[in-house]
């Protein structure tokens, strides 16, 4: 075994140094090399749904606003936009000098097309609900109702109306996600299939793909047609996915890598001290949790689940396997929103002790004993921090007659799998904030979202999310509402949090512009480099 690792260590090494050619640019370009833990799946912004794919989109796209590198709302596409006295029409401005990366101009048609083509069932969205809010989108999503009636009409070629069901609080913060953007119809019109493969795929960003060598490198070239090219600092960004963590420190030292997006927190103390100020970790709007098959026996069962989620020592789990780098979560809305008081398991204040004595109770009435153990798999993606944390609840559960096993896979195929509804117990997941906003963590969990891994179901719950969208034009109400929203779906353990995240990046001295945020968002428009 010893002698294949050497063997594939030494293969493994010996592509990188080939495809390194990439790295060295024919000119004097000013190129980023930006380092990914995962793979894209794909660069259609409809069929896209993690951080990873999110990143390389906000570089090829442009929606009709966007975030700055403090990810602060900016003007994207529109240069402009008004809101009705009732909060449910935006009329927006595009701007005259917005184009695609073709020359033709982009026009509001193109977001009608877009938003159509989102909602269509035919694409397959993951984020279809994404444009619930507008009029009549979800009945188009669910075979209710006809594209032409959805609330989104292009006034003029500049002008484009968008009429909500009720008013939406974050609705422009949602505008700046990848599945409101544009896309060319005249390009997938004429293309099918292929007009997102590099060099044909037509887009209105900062940049365009210009090559794609899966689990090697995306290269993403300067769009002479955006309309802002003169401020754009890098002629090219290669975006290089490396999903073992301890390698990328290395590619990183060796200066293959001037930034990374996660750190192998089993090595943290040594990092900050190897790379000093090089090291950012910090607050970020998301959360690290187990989804649970709320569908399958025996995980149908609440009181099961509660057992489980009870058992787990998340204080242990942050300060261990994280190194402090994550605090120990018990809602799934993470705190710092501002206005909302997250719903935190009734058990969160209990001694630890207390609870794997409540938690083993429960076990031995459902009849699980270490003698008759209930076995259950955990999935979780490629990443030296996800193994550990499996593991440490592997231990932890033990001892109270639960038989874990692990299975991991690359994290394309792991969220895949998890789109796809198949079968599994337990599985690793996160999700990362799409708006400063209560329900971007509450709307996953709902019945008709493609991002309901758990597949959970729950009519008190889903009566609850309606009353807070009722309540969209009365921030108290709604908050408080969502709130109640929360209490159901962490009662009923609809899903399993445990930590809610810091950002680990790793950013050379030599970047400007990388600037850190809650959102951890850094559009590579903004950044430079000595």
């Amino acid at each position: 075994m010893l002698k294949n690792m050497l063997k594939a260590t030494v293969f493994a090494t010996t592509m990188a140094v080939a495809a390194g050619a990439f790295y060295t640019p024919a000119f004097a370009e000013s190129v980023y090399n930006r380092g990914t833990a995962a793979e894209s799946e794909s660069v259609d912004p409809h069929k896209t749904s993690t951080v990873y794919e999110a990143n390389v989109l906000r570089d090829l796209f442009q929606g009709l606003v966007m975030q700055d590198e403090k990810a602060n709302l900016i003007p994207g596409a529109a240069e402009s936009w008004t809101v009705s006295d009732d909060g449910t029409v935006y009329t927006f401005k595009l701007r005259k000098d917005g184009m695609w990366s073709d020359g033709s101009p982009v026009t509001a048609d193109d977001f009608v097309y877009a938003f159509h083509r989102l909602e269509d069932p035919a694409t397959g969205a993951e984020y279809a609900s994404m444009l619930y809010p507008v009029k009549g989108a979800e009945d188009v999503n669910t075979k209710k109702g006809k594209p032409e009636d959805m609330g989104v009409k292009a006034i003029d070629a500049s002008t484009l109306e968008v009429t909500l069901k009720a008013p939406t609080p974050y609705f422009l913060e949602m505008l700046t996600h990848q599945a409101t953007y544009p896309v060319s119809k005249a390009s997938i019109e004429k293309l099918g299939a292929d007009w997102i493969k590099p060099g044909k795929l037509v887009s209105n960003g900062a940049y365009t793909l210009a090559e794609w060598v899966p689990n090697d490198h995306m290269k993403l070239v300067k769009n002479p047609k955006f309309w802002d090219a003169a401020t754009v600092k890098f002629d090219v960004v290669n975006y290089i996915p490396t999903e073992d963590r301890s390698s990328a420190m290395k590619r990183f030292e060796a200066g293959e890598l001037d930034s990374y997006d996660d750190l192998p927190t089993e090595q943290l103390a040594d990092l900050k001290t190897k790379f000093g100020d090089q090291i950012h970790v910090g607050p970020y709007l998301g959360t690290y949790y187990y989804a649970i098959k709320t569908d399958k026996a025996p995980w149908n069962n609440p009181e099961l689940r509660t057992a489980i989620s009870m058992a787990i020592d998340r204080d242990f789990i942050a300060e261990k396997v994280w190194q402090n780098s994550m605090l120990p979560g018990y809602s799934m809305v993470p705190p710092g929103i501002e206005g909302y008081t997250p719903a935190m398991a009734k058990y969160a204040d209990m001694p630890q002790i207390d609870r794997e004595d409540a938690a083993k109770k429960i076990l031995e009435k459902l009849g699980y004993t270490p003698e008759h153990p209930l076995k259950m798999e955990i999935r979780y993606n490629t990443s030296e921090n996800h193994k550990n944390t499996a593991v440490a609840i592997q231990e932890q559960l033990k001892p109270l007659g639960v038989d874990v096993t692990l299975l991991n896979t690359d994290t394309k195929t792991h969220y895949s799998f998890l789109e796809q509804k198949g079968d599994y117990d337990v599985a690793r997941a996160a999700w990362i904030a799409d708006y400063k906003d209560p329900e971007t963590f509450l709307g996953i969990t709902r019945k008709a979202s493609g991002n309901n891994y758990s597949n959970y179901n729950s009519p008190a719950y889903e009566a609850a999310m309606d009353k807070a969208a009722a309540a969209g034009g009365k921030p108290e109400e709604r908050m408080k509402d969502l709130s109640e929203a929360e209490r159901i779906l962490i009662d009923d353990v609809g899903q399993i949090p445990l930590l809610y995240y810091s950002y680990h990046d790793i950013v050379s001295s030599k970047l400007h512009g990388f600037v850190d945020n809650v959102m951890d968002i850094h559009p590579s428009r903004f950044v430079s480099k000595d």
